[in-house]
């Protein structure tokens, strides 16, 4: 494995929310564990007994645009029906899905999640208004995150 490719496994690791990860294959042996934001890794090869070390700053994730304050104990939650990456737009040129602010109906798409290579639309199951987006664009998500917040009509 190259320090290209392992730059890439910090940088998706730091981008998901796994705590830990252990890879071994015959040549190479690497486990990563987040400890309080930060990513430490140790790599050697098998046979080896030298170990490498390296620490990745944690990247902080962009804030979503700020709504008008809205009570929080009436605000619905969209939230993800499956695992994979979020993407608020359909394509890089074409605008968002949903903003800050907008009125949703159900059946809306809001936002597309990618898993195993499918785009799957996900639609609104409420009408509302979008208070707050939860999750940056291009982000790994899980089952059942929150997604966005609605103040409903």
């Amino acid at each position: 494995m190259e320090t290209k490719e392992i730059q890439k496994l910090l940088d998706f690791i730091a981008h998901s929310p796994l705590d830990e990860v252990s890879i071994e294959t015959s040549e190479l042996k690497i486990s990563v564990k987040r400890h309080s934001g930060t990513v430490v890794t140790a790599a050697a090869p098998v046979a080896a007994p030298v170990v490498v070390a390296a620490v990745a700053a944690p990247v902080a994730a962009a804030p979503a645009p700020k709504a008008p304050a809205a009570d929080e104990s009436k605000l619905l939650t969209i939230k993800s029906p499956m695992i994979g990456t979020f993407y608020l737009t359909p394509s890089p040129d074409k605008p968002s899905f949903v903003e800050v602010g907008d009125e949703i109906t159900t059946g809306k798409t809001v936002c597309i999640i990618e898993a195993m290579k499918l785009f799957n639309e996900i639609e609104s199951e409420i009408s509302g208004r979008i208070v707050k987006i939860l999750v940056s664009n291009a982000t790994p998500v899980e089952f059942d995150q929150p997604l966005f917040l609605v103040e409903p009509v």
